[in-house]
């Protein structure tokens, strides 16, 4: 309202024209936002001649005084609502053909349309909110890590080709025939050198890439904080990103609540109690074992599954006895999606004390291989009551934590358990340093190479690698891995144990990581780091499913740009320059 009376020049685009009594009005969109515009005909003749051809996303120019708006008429949804101004003159700087799909509605568009037309989509007021959004949180990262005496040092992209994991992205080298360089899965490497250098505490907003199956949470190309800190433990690195998230999700997301502090759990709990190493802690549905009440029960699947060292798990859904026939048949098939042989529910129906349940309460395809007896004391292990429903998998870990897991997830979308204004963040600790890899029949790491082993398992490096706990830890949250670090081996001798560990003679991991095991003969100091990602952030404060909402140009989920048709053929003269030859796959041969 301080406005009101002034002569003002406004510039955009027309987010919305529509007649009314004679009278003309346009939405007017800029980068700030929206603002009402009216013409008059007798007032301003030649501004609302050129009003009457002028359609959305003509981009124009007005010249008039902002008024107030007649009382009744004001827009309490718009920060602009209370007034708007009336134009004297009109003039289009640029005229519009028809979008593909409409851009002042946040109306569902195609994936391809979204990504072919991106410049249009990005002039709707979600996504200009999640880049301004997005830009708000990397500003606050910038001034919380220099308040706490962090040097930003920007690290190389072209780096030398060594496995951490994912498939690298190649580039040829022009002046060296046959070599090539890879793009960062992550600066790994880099920031340990800078801790090798004596810098002590550094950071990046780095540009990640890794050539891997897409989904929602993933990109070939990614940003992350990435983060190093020389002569601290895991607890200085946790405490440190603890405070980040806590003064950044008050600062640029204050419509959340979150837990403080954030709970701390290791790897072995989680995975007992969530079947997940990023459980969403919003709600509860605990995994409870129920081997010791079944293991001598008359129902053959429960006995055969702990006689060959399984367990029998289960989930207690609140209220789920609710759930018809027809819901029962798609969990059952859920999990039989996520490996579990089948799914064994037991509904608990009527009124009372679980302790006084009858038989013909029991809804279930099971129940007369049970005593009341042990019924009762199965709902009990698994918090059940009345109303309530049991489901159970039994198979090995690894299947029935998949499976329940995804039980979880499931149940409480469909059940909307989880409370949207609530982040639950957390940290999990103590991964296991090494898993075993089927298809290769070796020893893989779980994080990266360069993680530290808890010092009281070093002496089981070889003799029991599956049972070796690491310094590695992550954040989560809402289900979500957010952030993953750990504390790094620094010591030379220790980095080749876990070298030869993970299947690499001598002369290969001098050639491929010759340069760190170099570097840690002088004089490496105990470091440890995170590498929060930007866009996994920015999209849960803005309540996004999909990181490409929150990022300016994203892939498909096929890798591909269809807007600029990336990635596409080159010449033959550009493929001969780099010394590379194009051979047709397999298949087409």
């Amino acid at each position: 309202m301080e406005h009101v009376g002034q002569q003002v020049t406004l510039v955009g685009w027309v987010h919305r024209r529509r007649d009314h009594g004679g009278l003309a009005f346009i939405d007017l969109r800029d980068a700030s936002g929206i603002v009402q515009l009216v013409l008059h005909p007798e007032q301003a003749p030649a501004a609302f001649a050129v009003a009457a051809d002028v359609r959305n996303e003509y981009v124009i120019l007005v010249r008039g005084e902002v008024a107030a708006r007649r009382p009744g008429t004001e827009n309490a949804e718009m920060p602009t609502g209370a007034v708007e101004v009336a134009v004297a003159h009109l003039e289009v700087l640029n005229t519009a053909e028809t979008p593909p799909f409409p851009v002042n509605q946040d109306t569902p568009v195609d994936e391809i349309a979204r990504l072919r037309y991106r410049y249009l989509y990005l002039r709707r007021e979600r996504m200009t909110g999640n880049l301004r959004l997005r830009h708000r949180v990397v500003k606050f990262i910038r001034e919380f890590m220099d308040s706490h005496e962090f040097i930003e040092v920007e690290t190389p992209v072209l780096n030398l080709a060594t496995p951490e994991g994912a498939r690298d992205y190649l580039v040829p080298s022009r002046v060296h025939p046959g070599s090539f360089y890879a793009l960062p899965q992550s600066p790994q490497q880099w920031k340990q050198l800078l801790m090798v250098a004596g810098l002590e505490r550094y950071f990046q907003i780095a540009r990640c890439y890794r050539d891997e199956d897409l989904r929602a949470d993933r990109q070939p190309e990614f940003t992350q904080l990435d983060l190093e800190m020389s002569f601290v433990e895991e607890d200085d690195v946790l405490d440190l990103v603890e405070g980040l998230y806590t003064a950044m999700t008050a600062a640029v997301a204050p419509q959340y609540s979150f837990p403080s502090p954030f709970p701390r759990m290791t790897y072995r709990e989680s995975m007992e109690r969530f079947g997940s190493d990023k459980p969403d802690l919003r709600y509860e549905l605990e995994i409870a074992d129920l081997s010791p009440l079944v293991r001598e029960s008359e129902f053959v699947v429960f006995k055969r599954a702990i006689e060959a060292g399984g367990r029998v798990r289960a989930i207690a859904v609140p209220g789920g006895a609710d759930i018809a026939r027809r819901g029962i048949d798609a969990l059952t098939e859920l999990a039989r999606e996520a490996g579990a042989q089948g799914l064994v529910t037991m509904a608990f129906t009527g009124e009372g004390p679980i302790e006084a349940i009858t038989l013909d309460e029991v809804r279930s395809p099971v129940a007369r291989f049970f005593t009341v007896e042990q019924i009762v004391a199965l709902a009990q292990a698994a918090g059940a009551g009345r109303g309530d429903l049991l489901l159970a998998v039994a198979d090995r870990d690894a299947i029935s934590s998949r499976a329940l897991d995804v039980l979880r997830r499931q149940l409480a979308e469909d059940r909307a358990l989880a409370d949207p204004s609530r982040l639950e963040f957390a940290f999990i600790t103590q991964f296991p340093m090494f898993e075993w890899d089927e298809n290769e029949s070796r020893w893989s790491a779980v994080h990266h190479l360069f993680t530290a082993p808890f010092a009281e398992d070093v002496d089981r490096l070889e003799s029991d690698p599956g049972s070796v706990r690491s310094h590695a830890y992550d954040l989560i949250c809402n289900g979500q891995e957010i952030s993953s670090g750990s504390i790094r081996i620094h010591q030379r001798a220790l980095l080749s144990r876990v070298l030869a560990l993970l299947g690499m003679s001598d002369a290969e991991a001098e050639q491929k990581f010759g340069h760190m095991l170099e570097a840690f003969a002088f004089g490496a100091p105990p470091h440890g780091g995170m590498a929060p990602g930007i866009d996994r952030t920015v999209a849960l404060y803005a309540g996004e499913r999909d990181i490409r909402e929150v990022i300016a140009f994203p892939k498909t989920k096929s890798a591909s740009d269809p807007m600029t048709g990336a990635p596409s053929p080159v010449s033959a003269a550009q493929l001969a320059e780099v010394h590379i030859a194009v051979v047709a796959p397999a298949a087409a041969l």
